[in-house]
């Protein structure tokens, strides 16, 4: 059935050359042929019909003209998915995110109605299903488009039973310094996985560069749950869950971020086309805190409210009522839990005392990673992440880095979103922004100008035309340009977003003639490609552009979401109420969210927007 609907699907495609089949979900598998849809000669009725003049002439212009920009619209889409397409075949899967991405974004940011026109409509929905069934193929293999993702520590640490050993037991407890807001007990279960993570030199290396990581979010961590009265020793149960990564998603489930939230849980966190909060730190932390207040309410208990996190309090709460023992080793030693739930809280515990004996454990030495600060602006308007940067003199990677709940380049354009800016830039990204029209904040750019620059050479770097440039900033062509000059940039949005990702090295190539091409410097691309020397073969694939790591998702229809469920109550579903799966529920499908398949409002001209302008050459405000 699903095979058929796919061919049925790609009949009458004319946007992508590259429509996935049912067997081609894996990378260099992908179909490079497309059949395009059957044109029937019209009947002698028809014909008649067409020989009266119905339109006027003015009609048919204005048709034709959209005909034509409906045409070019597809091109460029289409030249985008087919990069995507190659990087995808190549392994190259950050690569090929940003080119499908860019595929999707020139549509919904064209200014033409993807709903009313049936021809856009067809292409944007065969688009978003062939760039879906491409990344679900993905994330079968790995981690999707995204980067692979460390793994959590104590995911190496499956199916253990340990014998008991009283002597180990009674060891530890003399030991160890257990005085903390959450009970802790140091039990045969307990000091069993203690032994086995002291004595795993890999459990040590995760461990170790967990708890420097925890460093970039632990103040904001702990004030969340200091708000909702929630021990502070369980900011550890991180180190289970993602190894206080926030990208982190599960492929099997789709429980993803630093708590491994499922997507379908009420936990008050949004996601959507453009951004999943389960991603961003300090939204998720607050709904981590909130969710474990919760279920410690319902169990008067937190061993059985972990065992709840893991398991679903839905399924814990049955197990009590069947018992009749509202206690976590009770449950435990009534085999009335699954086992991945049986050692999740030992394994915790576990965690929480060795990170309270770090010169026991050999963790007295780790650095901590700075503490994560930022400004932060609400937008509700669509801004790509590079005009950000630049308005803010900062790179593209340390934006993306302050934002990792972003699916793609840009903010939503109908959906208010919470933008991490360096700290200190909040007024220089308010100031700045005022001389960008709104609606060409996706496409735009702003540049300060550099000693030896010239405004051709801008252009040609930014993809841009002088002209424009010109015309933006109230400036004569044959005026000169100082250091520290201002300058908007426009672009169109094509331009924008159809940036190759990636270069083919060929022979005669060199690292300055690359550099030269696409306007970056020697040293970037050696940084971007880790390169200990300036000789790279014919046939090389470099980066151009500065690689980022947007959060891990897919491309989602806008038809209709899966509504959420409660997880405040005791009849909960496993699949619906754990925060992330426990063994019994590994292969729960992540529900989809709704896309960004509204049409956006239409964009006023760009020859507006440049007569609109005012004039922006001046030094540098910061």
């Amino acid at each position: 059935m699903r095979t058929s609907a796919l061919a049925v699907m790609c009949a009458p495609l004319v946007l992508l050359t590259g429509c996935p089949q049912e067997d081609a979900a894996a990378p260099g598998n992908v179909p490079v042929q497309a059949t395009a849809p059957t044109i029937t000669p019209p009947t002698s009725g028809d014909a008649a019909t067409t020989c009266q003049p119905t339109q006027s002439t003015e009609q048919s212009v204005d048709s034709s003209a959209h005909a034509f920009k409906v045409q070019q619209l597809i091109n460029s889409a289409e030249a985008a998915y087919r990069s995507g397409v190659d990087n995808y075949r190549a392994g190259r899967l950050d690569a090929a995110r940003l080119d499908f991405d860019s595929a999707v974004d020139l549509m919904l940011t064209s200014g033409m109605n993807l709903k009313t026109d049936p021809q856009l409509a067809d292409e944007f929905d065969h688009l978003l299903n062939a760039v879906n069934s491409l990344e679900m193929a993905a994330l079968k293999q790995g981690n999707g488009f995204s980067p692979k993702i460390e793994e959590a520590p104590l995911d190496t640490a499956e199916d253990l039973t340990f014998p008991a050993d009283p002597e180990l037991t009674a060891k530890l407890k003399a030991e160890l310094q257990i005085s903390s807001d959450l009970p802790l007990v140091i039990n045969d279960q307990v000091a069993g996985y203690i032994g086995y993570f002291a004595n795993s030199p890999s459990f040590h290396a995760h461990m170790l560069r967990s708890m420097e990581r925890a460093g970039k979010y632990k103040t904001m961590i702990l004030k969340a749950l200091a708000d909702e009265g929630v021990p502070q020793d369980l900011i550890y149960l991180a180190v289970a869950e993602s190894g206080f990564q926030p990208q982190v998603l599960n492929a099997k489930s789709g429980a993803g971020g630093m708590w491994q939230f499922m997507p379908t849980g009420a936990y008050g966190l949004a996601r959507n086309g453009y951004f999943d909060e389960r991603f961003d730190p300090e939204k998720s932390s607050i709904a981590y805190a909130k969710y474990m207040k919760t279920l410690y309410n319902q169990f008067g208990d937190w061993y059985l409210a972990m065992a709840a996190y893991d398991w679903g309090p839905g399924n814990v709460q049955r197990a009590v009522q069947r018992t009749g023992y509202a206690d976590f080793w009770e449950l435990y030693r009534r085999n009335s839990l699954p086992k991945e739930t049986r050692d999740y809280v030992p394994k915790i515990l576990a965690a929480v005392i060795m990170a309270k004996n770090p010169e026991k454990y050999g963790l007295d030495k780790m650095v901590p990673d700075a503490p994560v600060v930022s400004d932060t602006v609400t937008v509700d308007y669509a801004i790509d992440l590079r005009l950000v940067a630049d308005v803010t003199d900062s790179s593209l990677t340390e934006i993306v880095a302050l934002n990792p709940s972003l699916l793609r380049m840009t903010t939503p354009h109908d959906t208010s979103f919470d933008l991490h800016i360096p700290v200190g830039t909040h007024d220089v990204f308010t100031e700045r922004l005022k001389e960008i029209p709104e609606d060409k904040r996706s496409s735009w750019r702003f540049h300060v100008v550099r000693p030896g620059e010239t405004l051709d050479g801008i252009a040609t770097t930014l993809h841009a035309h002088a002209s424009d440039i010109v015309a933006a900033n109230g400036v004569a062509l044959n005026d000169g340009l100082d250091t520290g000059d201002e300058l908007v940039i426009p672009v169109t949005t094509a331009a924008a977003g159809t940036r190759p990702q990636r270069y083919a090295m060929r022979r005669g190539d060199t690292l300055v003639t690359v550099a030269d091409r696409f306007g970056v410097s020697v040293e970037d691309l050696r940084r971007w490609n880790h390169l200990s020397s300036k000789a790279v073969h014919p046939g090389a694939s470099l980066a151009v552009v500065e690689p980022v790591k947007l959060a891990p998702g897919t491309h989602v229809h806008g038809r209709g979401t899966r509504r959420r469920s409660s997880v405040n109550t005791a009849s909960t579903s496993v699949h619906q109420g754990s925060a992330h799966p426990a063994s019994t529920h590994k292969n729960s499908k992540s529900a989809t969210s709704s896309a960004s398949g509204k049409a956006i409002s239409k964009k006023s001209s760009s020859e507006a927007a440049l007569g609109s302008a005012t004039k922006m050459k001046k030094k540098a405000t910061r």
